[in-house]
């Protein structure tokens, strides 16, 4: 049986990791063992930053609700009540998009969740 030898996959292996650390700074694009170390951390704070992006998002959203229901006369959480005893379901973003794009619209949301109150 033949000896197989390992330093094709190992080299293999090793441009992969540098290739995802391509542009990195100094040594860190260059050097296997600080790249890899570069590229693990990089990839948990991906990680992380998927997860932040959706609590980003919900922020903003209902950051702009609540500056269009201030222009109604009423406050985000009174609304969103409104809303629910309307029973009208329309997610945060798209009740965002309403309030940037259409304010007319949004405004005769407000109204009926005022009368749901």
């Amino acid at each position: 049986m033949a000896r197989v030898k390992g330093a094709m996959m190992t080299r293999k292996r090793r441009n992969k990791v540098l290739k995802l650390a391509k542009g990195y700074f100094g040594a860190k694009s260059k050097h296997f063992k600080m790249a890899k170390q570069a590229v693990m951390k990089s990839g948990q704070y991906a990680y992380i930053g998927r997860k932040q992006k959706k609590r980003d998002f919900r922020r903003l959203w209902i950051t702009r609700i609540s500056a269009a229901c201030k222009l109604n006369g009423m406050n985000y959480s009174t609304f969103m009540n409104g809303l629910n005893k309307a029973g009208i379901t329309l997610n945060r973003k798209m009740l965002s998009e309403i309030a940037i794009n259409d304010p007319a619209a949004f405004t005769e949301i407000a109204e009926k969740a005022k009368a749901a109150l």
